[in-house]
């Protein structure tokens, strides 16, 4: 029988920004289940509470937003995502919890997953349960956190970072990574990437891209690496060399990387082992292939490269990864 859907509450604190604040509801509440056993059902259920009483809770923009639920609804998460805010006081002062966040944040049940976005992570870190984990937060006000929580481990040129049970993201639509990450590993690709195409994003950032690109966009004069990179991927099962890819472009070697990581933010040989990754774990839960025949197709060549690729991005091996996912089919 399906579970019933995971229970994600969102804490809305004064000064919060909207786009954070939606990005929850829009990448949870777009996630349905794809096999046939279970096709259709909202996997997740989207709560979004306040720290007071039900009521109106201020924006950094011109309006605010009546939320329906308190603290107490903190209590049945079974994730809670913190979203950012222009208005922590304390929490970003001096940090410490001000007495309404800490009585919330008792609430919570042990085990309950911890997600912030963006400068939600200041109250996490506040909280304590940062404390001696990696962590990532805006690369603009990266400098202070790590000032303010010295016991925090953080690294500000990520995307997002996932800790297991404490989840933490850069600005803006690194959320979105994020939120998409969670739904990735809760439920596979093939969710995550429906979800993507519902709301019109890139199904995959890896959390450790740059989050900050000094020239992410290519002056228009310039020549960019779009069609290298649509090449590749219609041939990720062949072997794919480094000149093949900037004859693609008519450039040099050199000049190729330059620009290619200029754009997408890692390497090309980077980029290429993390699309294959992508089409590993596609055929693995989505197809009956042997795992030699999905290493062959994802472009590894043999299960020994397959296995050691999975086993370094995600910590499995290729049959744990598929029993994991494909466990409801049977």
């Amino acid at each position: 029988m399906p579970r019933p859907p995971h229970r994600v509450v969102v804490l809305a604190l004064d000064g919060l920004l909207p786009f954070e604040l939606g990005i929850p509801q829009r990448i949870f509440g777009r996630a349905f289940g794809v096999e046939a056993w279970n096709e259709g059902r909202r996997l997740y259920e989207v709560v979004t509470c306040s720290v007071r009483p039900p009521g109106p809770v201020r924006t950094d923009a011109d309006f605010t937003i009546g939320v329906e639920h308190g603290p107490e609804a903190l209590a049945t998460a079974d994730t809670v995502v913190i979203p950012a805010s222009h208005e922590l006081g304390p929490v970003r002062s001096e940090g410490r919890l001000t007495d309404e966040l800490a009585a919330a944040f008792a609430l919570i049940r042990p085990g309950t997953r911890l997600v912030s976005i963006c400068t939600g992570s200041y109250v996490l870190a506040a909280s304590g349960r940062l404390d001696g984990r990696p962590a990532t937060t805006h690369w603009w006000h990266a400098d202070h956190f790590q000032q303010l929580f010295p016991a925090v481990r953080v690294d500000p040129d990520v995307l997002f970072i996932d800790d297991g049970d404490v989840l933490t993201s850069a600005g803006v639509a690194a959320g979105i990574d994020l939120c998409l990450h969670i739904v990735r590993r809760d439920h596979g690709t093939a969710v995550a990437n429906d979800v993507a195409r519902r709301t019109v994003v890139p199904p995959h950032r890896d959390g450790g891209q740059a989050q900050y690109i000094r020239r992410p966009v290519p002056e228009a004069r310039l020549a960019t690496t779009t069609t290298a990179r649509t090449w590749a991927l219609g041939r990720l099962e062949r072997p794919i060399l480094l000149r093949d890819m900037a004859q693609q472009e008519s450039m040099s070697v050199r000049t190729f990387t330059r620009r290619f990581r200029e754009e997408v933010g890692v390497s090309p040989v980077q980029w290429l082992t993390r699309q294959r990754v992508e089409r590993a774990r596609h055929l693995l839960e989505s197809t009956d292939l042997s795992i030699d025949q999905v290493a062959r197709d994802a472009g590894f060549g043999t299960p020994t490269s397959l296995r050691q690729h999975l086993q370094a991005a995600l910590g499995v091996s290729p049959t744990v990864y598929r029993r994991t996912f494909r466990a409801g089919r049977s």
